[in-house]
């Protein structure tokens, strides 16, 4: 088999995924982009409560996972967190440490997480913390076999014009069978296909103001039963 991990260049301190020439988070501010898009986009930590999952198309360097877990604690409500990312091109640990070391305000998270996780383990429960389980594999495969169910999703991958394998019709149509009723999805990309396509799924889907240099992005809400 290939070897399948990410390769890298970097920029200004930023990972660059060179197969889609594409960032893995903001170049201006990672931690404000994943908390604007990915935590208000889906109405969090408001929701936060009982037994949550949350599921993501794209780990890339954990950062939205640990903004999340910072967020769950701080939220201090009873309850599990469960967190399962779909992800081709796994980061090598070296890689993502220097990646998540810009982000000072996580480091006591970013150990945590580094010390207990690696490429390939799965429903990993992290010490006082949520269990996180990283599929690894072509997410066209890998989500239709998943039988979860997700209270909210960070639609996360590489820009659709770049990256299109994972913002296909038929992959946000296996996101909406794996979403709750009345669960919701964010992602920064505001592009007409994939707005039509999570409507085609069973969304509700919002145009709505983006983070930084993105104009807009999109929310979503699976129609309750």
């Amino acid at each position: 088999m290939a070897d399948q991990t990410a390769k890298l260049d970097w920029r200004d301190g930023v990972p660059i995924a060179t197969a889609f020439d594409d960032p893995y988070y903001s170049l201006d501010d990672g931690l404000a982009e994943t908390r604007h898009v990915f935590l208000a986009g889906n109405d969090l930590p408001a929701r936060f409560a009982g037994d949550f999952h949350i599921a993501e198309l794209g780990f890339g360097t954990g950062l939205n996972f640990l903004v999340t877990w910072a967020a769950w604690n701080e939220a201090g409500r009873p309850g599990a967190l469960r967190f399962t990312s779909f992800e081709a091109f796994p980061m090598d640990e070296g890689d993502m440490r220097d990646a998540l070391g810009h982000f000072t305000e996580l480091a006591p998270y970013a150990e945590t997480f580094l010390a207990h996780w690696a490429p390939g383990q799965r429903d990993v429960t992290l010490p006082d913390g949520p269990t996180l389980d990283v599929i690894i594999g072509d997410a066209r495969e890998t989500l239709p076999a998943w039988e979860g169910q997700a209270d909210a999703w960070f639609l996360d991958g590489f820009s659709p014009a770049k990256n299109p394998e994972l913002w296909n019709s038929t992959l946000l149509q296996s996101v909406g069978q794996n979403t709750k009723p009345g669960g919701t999805a964010a992602t920064y990309s505001a592009a007409g296909h994939v707005r039509r396509s999570l409507t085609e799924a069973g969304f509700t889907v919002a145009r709505t103001p983006g983070y930084g240099r993105k104009r807009h992005m999109t929310r979503a809400r699976l129609d309750a039963e």
